[in-house]
């Protein structure tokens, strides 16, 4: 059995709380990367790219680790969909989401940074909003204020009433943590729940 530490490069109060599901003891450390998509990058390779950084952004420090990265980027029409940070920009997002469907990558890299063996994998999940009113939307966003959530919602929460439909990969990835791809890829290191 794997005995390194297991590391999660990320400040997401989200992805720890998944984390913390599996049982296992962890670490958590900011990996402060710039997230902005690069020039006729696709969403899906956004997702990998910025999950591969965050987890080699930690190395320095966990030079011994299992080190998580995970990024999680929303396409919609053709334009990427990123943290709305502000309440007008979620306004903005949610209004040209409604009716329509999201395409969500949620990429996952594990980074042993002991040998230097890196597993990336992207969970993809497809979410259909309402057709939602302004009041409902301004509604929601001051209940919620997710506002450092891919997609203006966290399906977690209150977000599930915009929902009309969603399918995919996996749930979890929507929250930000695709844990059935992160089981196996622990498995591959030697690391056993049970």
């Amino acid at each position: 059995m794997n005995s390194q530490l297991l590391v999660l490069a990320s400040s997401s109060i989200y992805r720890s709380q998944l984390l913390k599901r599996l049982n296992l003891p962890f670490e958590t450390m900011a990996p402060n990367v710039d997230e902005t998509p690069l020039p006729q990058e696709s969403a899906r390779e956004t997702s990998v790219r910025l999950a591969q950084i965050k987890a080699r952004a930690v190395t320095d420090k966990y030079p011994d680790a299992l080190i998580i990265g995970s990024d999680q980027v929303a396409l919609l029409d053709g334009k990427q969909l990123g943290k709305p940070i502000t309440h007008d920009n979620a306004v903005h997002q949610l209004r040209s989401m409604r009716g329509k469907t999201t395409h969500f990558y949620t990429a996952l890299t594990l980074l042993n940074s002991r040998t230097g063996h890196m597993q990336t994998e992207v969970a993809e999940n497809f979410v259909t909003l309402r057709d939602l009113s302004d009041d409902e939307i301004e509604g929601y966003l001051l209940q919620e204020q997710p506002y450092h959530c891919a997609g203006s919602a966290k399906s977690e929460g209150l977000g599930i009433a915009l929902i009309s439909r969603m399918s995919g990969d996996d749930p979890n990835a929507l929250i930000g943590l695709p844990l059935i791809m992160l089981v196996g890829m622990l498995r591959r290191e030697n690391v056993r729940l049970f």
